[in-house]
């Protein structure tokens, strides 16, 4: 039996602690806390829907962070 694949950790960081911040300090922010990966979206964008663990999506709208997410 082969190995178990490497679980990829997240950073012990809330995502919704994301919501109302301006876009480029939310990004600085996440990188800074240990997400691997920040994906920057507009209001009703069309995404894939896998889950990645280690990255934060967050949904800007005038350049303020309105909703954001792990995965």
């Amino acid at each position: 039996m082969g190995d178990t694949p490497f679980a990829a950790t997240e950073p012990d960081d809330d995502p919704e602690a994301y919501a109302g911040m301006p876009a480029r300090q939310a990004e600085e922010r996440a990188r800074a806390k240990g997400w691997s990966r920040v994906r920057v979206l507009p209001p009703d964008a069309m995404i894939t829907m896998e889950y990645l663990a280690g990255r934060l999506n967050l949904t800007v709208e005038d350049d303020r962070v309105v909703r954001s997410w792990k995965g």
